[in-house]
């Protein structure tokens, strides 16, 4: 069971067990119910202590942060995952486009959570943070505990935790960046697809042109919030669909999926405050539109 060591200075002399687990670990009140009530779940020096117990400086405090009985409900599916960043609490996959992140393999093929429950076991478990559609590629994070997966949904779109897709979008571009602020909801004559709405959420999106051709732009793009299909919706609605996206634009001939890949990540440890600087080069498919594009 995965647990966190704390040893107690004179900052925090005199506090209870349960104000250390939410003021510096900032521990949700349901987590800390959980785990108060687990034979090993909270130790003072060695020994089983509850929440309401006082520290003192020198006291080492043991809390277990891993699920207790954790299970990946997906059937283990042995598949190729490429594994960016890997430890005890997080991991970073550069994801496939052909691979949903999970749900029912039943014409969708392994799934990200299949192919994990095979490389980990079914034991450990899944708990997927920044999701990618399925037919978007690359970075996305996945916490390995409850706990970690809360303070990483707390962080995201935040400068902690920064996400930046590379994109191709049909048109014209005469500026070189914008903000589309425009709220987004269900689309009610498709099921699976998401209109900008009145009602909608509010959603902003931020671009950089990259680069330019005759029929569109490589743009950089960062989600300031996280709305399905949020950069693409976002995108269509200014009149740049993404290419390849034949859900809010229309089909490719070199392309067959949006042309979207999650590129650049810039992520704040939430266990151990490090900061990770990850990046993913782009899939084969991306390249050989990317190519086409510049030869036009």
């Amino acid at each position: 069971m995965r647990a966190l060591t704390l040893a107690v200075d004179e900052a925090w002399d005199g506090s209870t067990v349960k104000h250390l687990l939410r003021a510096k670990l900032h521990m949700a009140e349901g987590l800390i119910a959980r785990v108060k009530l687990r034979e090993t779940g909270l130790e003072r020096n060695g020994e089983r202590v509850y929440t309401n117990a006082i520290l003192h400086t020198g006291d080492v405090l043991r809390v277990e942060i891993g699920d207790e009985g954790a299970v990946n409900e997906a059937v283990p599916i042995a598949a190729p995952l490429s594994i960016v960043y890997e430890d005890e609490d997080i991991a970073v996959l550069n994801k496939s486009p052909d691979m949903a992140v999970h749900g029912s393999t039943g014409g969708q093929g392994c799934t990200v959570a299949n192919a994990l429950a095979a490389l980990w076991g079914r034991e450990t478990a899944f708990h997927p943070v920044s999701r990618l559609d399925r037919g978007t590629s690359g970075l996305m994070v996945i916490a390995k505990s409850a706990y970690v997966h809360d303070l990483l949904r707390r962080m995201l779109h935040t400068d902690a935790f920064r996400r930046e897709y590379l994109a191709l979008a049909r048109g014209e571009f005469p500026d070189g960046s914008g903000t589309i602020d425009l709220p987004i909801g269900r689309d009610e004559s498709a099921p699976t697809k998401r209109a900008v709405t009145p009602d909608g959420q509010p959603s902003r999106t931020e671009y950089t042109v990259l680069e330019r051709f005759p029929a569109g732009a490589l743009l950089r793009v960062r989600p300031l919030t996280g709305r399905t299909h949020q950069i693409r919706v976002h995108m269509a609605a200014i009149g740049h669909p993404l290419f390849g996206d034949t859900l809010y634009g229309t089909e490719d001939d070199v392309l067959s999926r949006p042309a979207l890949h999650s590129a650049f990540l810039s992520l704040r440890h939430p266990v151990t405050g490090e900061t990770l600087e990850l990046a993913a080069a782009l899939p084969d498919d991306f390249e050989k539109k990317l190519t086409a594009l510049r030869r036009r």
